[in-house]
């Protein structure tokens, strides 16, 4: 049974200096550490967007410090998730939030490179998910630190090696979820459909009704015929910055 990470005795144990604990407001709970990119809204919807069901194979990819493993427990009863990521403080940081959370049983942590996936788990899968790196690895101003550079840039893996590796530890008919920033839809597209991913549903994300979308989830399925379905664009925010109704929803069904 799990425990209530709030109340488990053993919760300080499981911290390392500077890190906290945050509610995420389902019973469930993350630890999180300022020297790390913290997850983001974009991680919420991501696993909202995911259709998966107990009994099926599912891998995150870029598993960062577990959120999306997390969340898709908390909504999907009887879910498993294997979470592959690169960085081992993340890999240590997340496996110590799936035992605060008594989900060991339910969430597995593997330390290894996206490009190397099919070595590592096999093949077989039903369901990839993933929140990839966003930006082309020489955009912009360094960030802050190695971790987030490395969450947010292609330096160890490229949409390509998403792509590639997705392909290969997927059965066909397997489903890659994924969400993506819409500057780079055109790609995305032409890269998911070089490895048989065939979108299938689509959904913008706007941060408000009236800015233009910055995100897309993405649905594609291996091997499928092509025809995708474009589902209502969602905005997060109404004009007086509180979150849009269809937010709230997923909130309190995600986080």
């Amino acid at each position: 049974m799990r425990q209530n990470g709030a109340d488990n005795k053993n919760t300080q144990s499981l911290l390392l200096p500077g890190e906290r604990v945050e509610d995420l407001q389902n019973g469930f709970f993350i630890i999180q550490s300022p020297a790390c990119f913290a997850f983001g809204t974009d991680a919420v919807l991501l696993a909202h967007f995911v259709r998966a069901r107990a009994g099926e194979r599912v891998v995150d990819f870029g598993a960062g410090d577990g959120i999306i493993p997390i969340l898709l427990c908390a909504h999907i009863p009887g879910l498993c998730v294997t979470g592959l990521e690169v960085q081992p403080k993340l890999v240590d940081m997340a496996k110590r939030s799936v035992a605060l959370n008594g989900l060991k049983e339910r969430i597995s942590l593997v330390c290894g490179d996206i490009r190397e996936a099919k070595k590592l788990l096999g093949t077989g899968f039903d369901v990839v998910v993933t929140n990839p790196p966003y930006e082309k690895a020489d955009s912009g101003k360094p960030h802050a630190s190695e971790q987030v550079s490395i969450a947010k840039r292609e330096l160890l893996c490229t949409l390509e090696d998403v792509a590639c590796s997705a392909a290969a530890v997927l059965r066909n008919g397997g489903r890659l979820h994924m969400i993506y920033p819409t500057a780079r839809f055109a790609e995305l597209m032409v890269t998911l459909c070089r490895y048989r991913l065939e979108p299938k549903r689509v959904q913008l994300v706007a941060p408000r009704a009236d800015r233009a979308p910055g995100l897309a989830l993405v649905e594609a399925r291996k091997g499928a015929r092509p025809g995708v379905q474009f589902l209502p664009q969602l905005s997060v925010y109404e004009a007086d910055g509180t979150y849009t109704p269809p937010l709230k929803r997923i909130y309190g069904e995600g986080k």
